[in-house]
């Protein structure tokens, strides 16, 4: 028996304000994803990849259409239901790191697990072993302001990781980077695509940082425009 896609899109749009004001950002999307794939998501500004990557990480609902996420219907989820998705299944990095300031890298990465309870002892193991995933051994006591912005990044992927997602979400997750530091980063995220299984979705404007997905799916208008395949090398 064929194993499903884990995410399914069906004639999803989007829609904010009303009447004159009301501005479409999806018009009917339709996006299949399956389990372990490596997908960059790629389009102009206004065209609506960043709403799809929203709706995808449960972050916002569409205004029509059909969401299923391991054949649950995530359209007809409450508030409270999807934030338990997001906390149990998914991971986010972001563009800016989004992290604490003046907490250790240590901490930073414990917060999910924090957030589900999970004991002290638990926590402190699992994020020594998750910064050791993406090469921090050695730097769990410095804050943010004493790591390079790579190393910033990489403390936000550790942090994304330690509760063990299925899916890891990318917004532009090498745009705050040198142009070294954003190619060991997607290296980080391939290795962590391969070995690990963890499917990613990543929005980038950066055709270099596509390359390295195993599909590249670009919006235009609110709309696949084109869903480019590749190889696994």
């Amino acid at each position: 028996m064929t194993e499903g896609p884990l995410i399914s899109l069906r004639a999803i749009t989007k829609t904010y304000g009303q009447g004159a004001a009301a501005f479409q950002a999806l018009k009917g999307v339709d996006l299949d994803i399956p389990r372990g794939q490596f997908v960059a998501i790629m389009g102009p500004s206004g065209s609506g990849k960043s709403t799809a990557l929203n709706i995808l990480g449960c972050l916002d609902g569409p205004s029509s259409g059909a969401f299923r996420f391991k054949d649950i219907a995530v359209e007809d989820l409450s508030r409270n239901q999807r934030a338990l998705l997001r906390r149990h299944y998914l991971g986010f990095v972001f563009q800016g790191f989004n992290l604490l300031s003046r907490t250790s890298a240590q901490e930073n990465v414990e917060l999910p697990l924090l957030y589900r309870g999970a004991e002290t002892a638990q926590r402190h193991a699992a994020a020594r072993e998750a910064l050791a995933q993406v090469g921090l051994t050695g730097w769990e006591h410095h804050t943010p302001a004493e790591l390079s912005g790579g190393q910033q990044q990489r403390v936000a992927i550790a942090r994304a990781i330690v509760t063990r997602p299925l899916v890891l979400l990318a917004d532009e997750p090498t745009g705050n980077l040198d142009s070294q530091r954003g190619h060991e980063i997607m290296d980080l995220l391939v290795s962590l695509n391969r070995e690990q299984g963890i499917t990613i979705i990543m929005v980038t404007h950066e055709p270099e940082m596509a390359h390295y997905a195993d599909r590249v799916v670009k919006f235009v208008d609110g709309l696949v425009a084109s869903d480019e395949r590749r190889e696994r090398a």
